[in-house]
């Protein structure tokens, strides 16, 4: 394989369920766990005469989404009937939009590992309905709940230009963020609200050839895990193959695979349809749709800064690291605080190592967000603003925090309730510090010789020093002590 080599080519299909609270043409209540067919009627059951009405949220949620992914929103679409049997589409056709999408020529910033971000291109934004869902474990039959026929579903169709199945990942993550942040979708994956289907081939260079193998389309992914993972097996399955048969696009049609989770490996299902094969053609129930000026522009003020441009802010403006940058960025209530408690007072720094050491743990525990544990920006600020002047110790910081939201109490009470004022008066600590020394006579040779041992040693006598105070010495001027004793730094 020394004159072989190849380049990963990927496009995504994401479907994003919108959070909406009715059906995307019908007023059934969008409610998730309820009773099988409990949340549907006439119009998403697909019965004769019944006629569907657009919900307008759901558009304007899309309109959102499209233009925070830099699309140019279309002046007039139209809805599309994309004809096909299925035993969870009652109507045998799904409401789409075909050749004139909602939105198109839009791209996406995803944060690669180096820190910078790459452009991936969106070929196309457009609004749809969910089909129902097959059920499968009754017994030797198959069941259909129809309460997610209908669902307004958001579909985004990038461009071939993702080349690893990391990259892959990247965009789903940071999808989610910015549905998220726009608050057009909750996006619980264990809910099915996002769905992934990548399609992936190879170009393969060959003894001075080029060669395209078959294009796969994965279906239904809900995880990134699965997502990373099927794109993952797709390249080394294509390889193989093309080693072992020599099948190139030209030869073969695309098909359909399935995950199989278990397993890890990617199951063929069809071979892919085409468009004609669906019959696409206008909706004769549902008018089009014209976005005038004046209603872009309302919804052109909802949009937010995106959380990967936040992220780098945070790493240029705060000098935050990229990690710590992306866990405060990853849900926009927590990052809305954390620039509350900065703009409070609180060191940037400071108040992310609270934050993300002790908050997100303590909000991950009750099962809510940042905002809900019931902290004020203001007293996280200065509860950072005690430990940065050595009123109490990090460690004593992250205490008092959990003490906060336990009892929701000022940070300066609680650090006299729970007796964690650090000592910094010299003079105490000299008397302390003058103690130790004369108890540890072994531990002072240690530190005068030098060498490894000499750290060592310093370090112990200062621990000796924290033990005495029961933690409340501040370390730092207990080592200003102990330095202009037995010298070093």
């Amino acid at each position: 394989m020394s004159d072989l080599s190849y380049k990963v080519i990927v496009g995504l299909e994401i479907h994003v369920q919108l959070c909406t609270r009715t059906k995307m043409f019908c007023g059934c209540a969008l409610r998730f766990g309820t009773e099988a067919n409990s949340r549907v009627c006439p119009v998403c059951l697909g019965l004769p005469g019944a006629l569907p009405v657009m919900n307008r949220q759901a558009v304007e949620h899309a309109i959102l989404a499209a233009m925070a992914l830099d699309c140019t929103v279309a002046e007039f679409t139209k809805w599309d009937r994309k004809s096909y049997y299925y035993p969870d589409l009652p109507k045998n056709y799904q409401i789409s939009q075909y050749d004139l999408p909602l939105g198109s020529h839009g791209h996406i910033e995803i944060p690669l590992e180096d820190g910078t971000t790459r452009s991936i291109r969106i070929r196309r934004v457009h609004l749809e309905e969910d089909a129902g869902k097959n059920v499968h474990a009754a017994g030797n039959f198959s069941q259909v709940d129809l309460n997610r026929a209908g669902t307004p579903l958001l579909e985004i169709v990038t461009e071939p230009d993702l080349s690893s199945p990391e990259q892959v990942r990247a965009l789903a993550v940071e999808l989610q963020r910015i549905v998220r942040y726009l608050g057009v979708s909750e996006a619980d994956m264990q809910k099915g609200h996002m769905r992934f289907e990548p399609n992936v081939n190879l170009v393969i260079d060959r003894a001075a050839q080029q060669f395209k193998t078959p294009i796969a389309e994965v279906k239904n992914l809900n995880s990134f895990r699965a997502l990373e993972r099927s794109v993952a097996y797709e390249i080394r399955r294509q390889l193989d193959d093309f080693l072992e048969t020599g099948r190139t696009m030209q030869m073969g049609n695309k098909s359909t695979r399935g995950w199989n989770d278990v397993d890890e490996v990617t199951v063929l299902q069809r071979e892919k349809e085409e468009a004609h094969d669906y019959r696409y053609f206008p909706d004769p129930d549902l008018v089009p749709v014209v976005t005038t000026p004046q209603w872009i522009d309302e919804i052109r003020a909802r949009l937010c800064e995106l959380p990967v441009r936040r992220q780098v802010r945070y790493v240029q403006q705060y000098g935050l690291s990229a990690y710590d940058a992306g866990v405060l960025t990853a849900d926009r209530s927590t990052a809305d605080f954390f620039e509350q408690a900065v703009g409070a007072g609180g060191d940037p720094k400071r108040v992310c190592n609270l934050l993300t050491q002790v908050g997100l743990k303590l909000a991950k525990d009750r099962g809510r967000d940042l905002p809900g544990l019931g902290l004020e920006p203001g007293a996280v600020a200065a509860l950072a603003a005690m430990i940065d002047r050595g009123a109490v110790s990090a460690s004593a910081g992250n205490t008092i925090l959990q003490a906060m939201v336990e009892t929701g109490k000022k940070p300066e009470v609680l650090a006299q309730e729970l007796n964690l004022i650090q000592k910094s008066d010299a003079g105490e600590l000299e008397g302390l510090v003058d103690q130790v020394l004369a108890e540890n006579a072994a531990a002072v040779a240690g530190v005068k010789e030098g060498g490894k041992k000499s750290q060592k040693a310093r370090a112990f006598l200062v621990g000796q020093v924290m033990q005495k105070t029961k933690g409340q010495a501040n370390p730092k001027v207990v080592s200003e002590i102990l330095n202009s004793k037995l010298g070093g730094s």
